[in-house]
């Protein structure tokens, strides 16, 4: 397994790191139990957000006694620096620390910088200054956002969506990065779980040395998929990168990354599923998708105000309400059997 040093940061670590976003969606003694099976198979580098309801706590219940053994990143979305502060302040409790390694402004839509009138970067280096926080991060879903952040030269890391779909402007985004020194931490290294074939993805992964990809783990079958890849780390030969091409041949382009970012929506649709649900049918087993559950929620799409809020809010500039009517289309087609999945 390769090793990567994020930038000016100084952190070196395993390219495999833990994306603790879905251990949210499980108890505290199987998400300690995930974050200690990680640690001993290998992994040191932990990433949270203060968004994601309670993992930071679980996190604090699995490293709280043993803070200098790990790297952990969090985030904040405060846009104040009275927000700023209590998230900070938050966070080190949950996290059982006196220190954050990296901390990161979370998904920012604008470069945030010294004078700019928020006061958050200077939020940043008060904390830096205390010792509360080590390196100061962002992350981004929009490229030009993330690029203006890493030409600023003002943060250490930028975590951003990067796989084999990635185009050719977000694969000049690692570079750029290289070239100023900043550390690239991966988001979304399975395009939000289109993606399921590991070993091309991390085989991706092993071409591009100065990344790090925070795998987003949730059940011991898939930690134990991404710890078997430390001593056995896949190389890219022939088949997987036909495997890839094919995959990129079907997916790229404006496919939904599954990021959330477009709700709430006003009828309740759960755009992020039904929005790429006719490549979940056929990427995914379909019986999945085609319960009575999500036949009620692809229904939903019929009521569709077309008010435009889930478009605006796409970080990816996606005709939303469109791939809305597309995916519902299909999925009528599937259901009546017109279309064979």
């Amino acid at each position: 397994m390769n090793t990567v040093t994020l930038g000016s940061t100084g952190i070196t670590t395993v390219q495999n790191a833990f994306g603790a976003l879905p251990i949210q969606r499980v108890s505290q003694e199987e998400a300690v139990y995930l974050l200690h099976k990680a640690y001993d198979g290998g992994m040191r580098y932990f990433d949270t957000a203060r968004a994601y309801s309670d993992s930071e706590e679980k996190l604090g219940a699995a490293f709280g006694h043993m803070r200098d053994k790990v790297f952990i990143a969090t985030k904040t979305m405060a846009t104040t620096p009275e927000g700023f502060r209590r998230d900070l302040e938050t966070s080190l409790a949950n996290l059982r620390t006196d220190y954050i390694d990296v901390y990161q402004l979370h998904n920012i839509q604008r470069l945030y910088q010294p004078g700019d009138g928020t006061g958050l970067y200077e939020c940043m280096l008060e904390a830096k200054s205390q010792g509360k926080i080590r390196h100061i991060g962002a992350t981004a879903h929009k490229i030009h956002i993330a690029e203006e952040a890493v030409e600023s030269g003002l943060y250490e890391t930028m975590q951003y969506p990067f796989s084999y779909l990635s185009s050719p402007r977000e694969l000049a985004l690692v570079e750029l990065c290289a070239e100023r020194n900043v550390g690239f931490v991966v988001m979304k290294g399975l395009a939000g779980g289109l993606l399921s074939n590991s070993r091309a993805c991390m085989a991706f992964i092993a071409e591009h040395p100065t990344v790090l990809p925070i795998w987003g783990i949730q059940r011991e079958s898939e930690l134990d998929e991404w710890l078997s890849y430390m001593d056995d780390t896949p190389v890219m030969d022939d088949e997987l990168r036909a495997f890839i091409e094919a995959d990129r041949a079907e997916l790229i382009g404006g496919f939904c990354r599954n990021c959330g970012y477009c709700a709430p929506c006003p009828v309740d649709i759960s755009i992020k599923d039904c929005a790429r649900m006719s490549l979940m049918l056929r990427r995914a087993p379909s019986a999945n998708w085609l319960t009575e559950h999500w036949q009620a929620e692809m229904a939903k799409i019929e009521q569709c105000l077309h008010c435009g809020q889930c478009a605006s809010r796409c970080p990816y500039e996606l005709p939303v309400p469109e791939l809305l009517h597309e995916n519902w289309l299909d999925y009528q087609d599937v259901l009546a059997g017109r279309v064979q999945v």
